[in-house]
């Protein structure tokens, strides 16, 4: 059984437009757009990277 590929999507959507980034999940639009088409590699390795950049904007903020 097939579960689709690993999102980070917490369905949280909206774009901040200070840092650019999902305020629920921190992908970049072009990230978010190209989701589907990246292997679980990439998908894997930019949920890696999210959790700094939530933090990041959160301190920014």
């Amino acid at each position: 059984m097939s579960t689709g590929p690993s999102t980070p999507c917490i369905k949280v959507c909206a774009v901040s437009g200070q840092s650019g980034l999902c305020v629920g999940c921190g992908r970049s639009l072009p990230e978010i757009a190209s989701w589907g088409r990246l292997s679980e590699a990439e998908r894997l390795a930019i949920m890696a990277e999210l959790p700094a950049r939530l933090e990041a904007t959160k301190a920014a903020s």
